[in-house]
């Protein structure tokens, strides 16, 4: 099938390289020119594990291309898939400027059947305005809006696993209409992931506002659970109990599961705090306060700051003249993503006492450079406090504590006596509780993790 992808962010580029592995031809457009031209000269603009051979793979195939030609996209792809970002607004709700601009390209160019495809992540009632502007559009030109159907196909996908869920999904969800153009649209798709379900049915058809809020439900009960353990964990360190041992007996309950049960230092990443900002506006729009999301927002805000806290108590609040090596950037291992990353607010909140910070991210260091300048935009001597080195020894020479930030497996079994060697003092504040409180102790290394007890 012939498939257009607008948008080669995230989302975009993940489900245009999976469509096109299982032998679609698909076209990739995006309005940035530099992005477009990295994916031309065989980059990825985006780390994520897999990709970039798919991406290789295919383009050798005759697969896939990328362009920032808006016309010759909409004429290729009897499905359209708008995949672009829908950042939040400045009152927490979804901007879908760029969705509806993508839409009204695709009214402006189409002139035969089009089944278009709400891939971003948007809120209920976003299928009627994407709908409403490509048919104004066709309106202009005298053609019937009958050639067009919206459909929403939300993405499933957790960063650093993308690719291997969109190969083998858990569930595909489509909501179309009920009238012919959307038994239609439903074919087309039913066609298109008929290959996701060669061994058993893994898809799910409803109507349209269904499909638009199961997205923002999954999220924020995933973003819920996060948040319960988490104040399950402080709770923990207050009263002496071992947050692990926790999450084994509830998680042994089958209708609880283990599934994000780990406390932390809070969820970050491009989903979890944009989809519970979104989903709380919507109910806001409707009359409906939804006190759960709010207090999983206002407790994950708190949690970002739990390790500084933690240092606090055992350096004192004025960190003037202290080092602290940091381990792990990313919002999570498997990625270079640093939105809403949880080591922006504890560097931030280091150097605002006073201390210094060494980082090592196996990935997302450049990355990190650039949000780590929008964050000091403005503080410049606040910045220079802030130093980034090529691997996780050499973050420890000269520091006064360990910081885990992110849980990347490179981080789970270090050589302790060089951790304790090249520290001034032998400390540990685990952010992830990669290690065991007894074993630390064993060594000869004072470790606070979240919600553990020795």
């Amino acid at each position: 099938m012939k498939v257009t992808i607008i948008g080669s962010g995230y989302v975009g580029l993940v489900t245009g390289a999976c469509l096109a592995e299982q032998g679609n031809n698909v076209f990739c457009l995006d309005l940035d020119p530099k992005k477009i031209d990295i994916l031309n000269s065989g980059g990825v603009p985006i780390y994520e594990p897999g990709l970039k051979e798919m991406i290789e793979r295919n383009r050798a195939a005759g697969r896939i291309q990328f362009s920032t030609d808006i016309k010759a996209s909409v004429d290729h792809g009897e499905i359209q898939f708008i995949a672009v970002g829908t950042p939040p607004d400045e009152d927490g709700s979804a901007d879908l400027q760029y969705v509806v601009a993508a839409a009204r390209n695709i009214g402006k160019h189409m002139s035969t059947p089009k089944v278009i495809v709400d891939k971003s992540t948007v809120p209920v009632g976003t299928a009627d305005k994407v709908s409403a502007a490509i048919i104004e559009e066709l309106s202009k030109r005298n053609l019937s809006p009958e050639l067009c159907s919206v459909v929403s196909n939300p993405e499933f996908l957790k960063e650093g696993a993308a690719v291997e869920d969109f190969m083998r999904p858990d569930r595909i969800v489509i909501g179309t209409s009920s009238d012919a153009a959307g038994l239609r649209a439903k074919e087309q798709m039913r066609k298109l992931y008929a290959p996701f379900n060669r061994h058993h049915e893994r898809t799910y058809y409803m109507d349209v506002k269904s499909a638009e809020l199961t997205k923002y439900a999954a999220n924020a009960m995933l973003a819920t659970r996060i948040s319960f353990m988490n104040e399950l964990a402080n709770l923990a360190d207050l009263v002496g109990a071992d947050i692990e041992a926790v999450r084994q007996g509830i998680g042994s309950d089958s209708r609880i599961g283990y599934g994000f049960l780990y406390s932390g230092t809070g969820y970050g990443g491009s989903c979890f705090p944009k989809d519970v900002s979104a989903l709380s506006k919507t109910a806001i729009e409707h009359g409906k306060d939804l006190k759960i999301l709010v207090a999983v927002e206002a407790v994950n805000e708190a949690q970002k700051t739990i390790l500084v806290e933690k240092i606090e108590k055992r350096f004192g609040k004025n960190l003037q003249g202290k080092k602290f090596a940091l381990w792990g950037l990313a919002f999570k291992p498997n990625t270079d993503d640093m939105r809403e990353a949880p080591s922006r607010v504890i560097i931030g909140e280091l150097v605002r006492r006073g201390a210094e910070v060494v980082a090592f991210d196996p990935v997302a260091m450049p990355e990190a450079k650039h949000a780590l300048e929008l964050d000091f935009k403005g503080n410049p001597e606040g910045l220079k406090k802030v130093a980034m080195v090529d691997d996780p020894t050499t973050a420890l020479e000269g520091c006064d504590a360990l910081v885990i930030v992110t849980e990347w497996k490179a981080f789970r079994s270090p050589d302790f006596d060089v951790v304790k060697q090249k520290l001034k003092h032998p400390v540990i504040f685990d952010g992830r509780n990669l290690y065991e409180p007894q074993a630390m102790q064993e060594l000869g290394i004072e470790y606070q993790g979240i919600g553990r007890h020795n």
